[in-house]
């Protein structure tokens, strides 16, 4: 019960001092300078996993009818109708088959490894700007704690200058540094999930991007 009076009377003197809060934004302006590029790294993080989720999404589409086209027309012995079959198919599997196809007279053994080499040209394409969410997964957490540090640095600082310790000297930093702290590792494993979200759906798309590519080599 001490413990429980002694946080409500830190909270009821800090809203003492800087009156009630009203909304969201009152709340992180209360964490001090330190919440702006917290707010800003939150920001950079949604835009990032929408244009990587929306690019990849559209690049990644597995079309069953492009491959069956493909291989019904190798059986007939008809590469090039085959290679136009995916020039026409704006997706990375289209052209992955491509760079293949297009060199239908060497042996299957260099048209495959045309293919993986595409393959890997795609996947780091869609795996572009991924890596800025991983160093926001990393860094918000640590601005968060350097707003910890600051609040306790202002805790001892007014401390230092009063004649005595009383609840009302450390309940602005100690808020300060909650907010923070909490504001840093929210934005911190937002990122760190987005960025992993977008690692499964490119995983997701080179397992099946292998067995399709398979099936066409089988048929070369």
């Amino acid at each position: 019960m001490t413990l429980l009076n002694t946080l409500a009377g830190i909270f009821a003197a800090q809203i003492k001092e800087t009156g009630p809060i009203n909304n969201v934004a009152e709340l992180m302006m209360a964490g001090g300078y330190i919440m702006i590029p917290i707010v800003v790294l939150s920001f950079i993080s949604v835009y990032f996993f929408i244009e990587r989720f929306s690019f990849i999404r559209k690049s990644s589409v597995i079309d069953e009818k492009l491959v069956d086209n493909v291989v019904r027309e190798l059986r007939n012995k008809r590469p090039a109708e085959a290679l136009i079959h995916t020039r026409y198919n704006n997706t990375a599997l289209g052209r992955i088959l491509e760079s293949g196809l297009s060199q239908s007279a060497k042996p299957a053994k260099d048209i495959e490894g045309y293919m993986e080499s595409a393959a890997n040209i795609e996947i780091s394409v869609m795996e572009k700007n991924t890596g800025y969410l991983g160093i926001i997964a990393g860094i918000a957490p640590m601005l968060g704690f350097i707003g910890t540090i600051s609040g306790v640095i202002k805790i001892f600082y007014n401390i230092s200058l009063a004649d005595n310790i009383s609840i009302g000297i450390i309940a602005g930093g100690l808020y300060q540094k909650m907010i923070c702290s909490g504001t840093g590792l929210i934005v911190g494993v937002i990122a760190y999930s987005c960025y992993h979200y977008l690692q499964m759906m490119i995983d997701s798309f080179s397992i099946d991007m292998q067995m399709k590519v398979n099936e066409v080599v089988k048929e070369l």
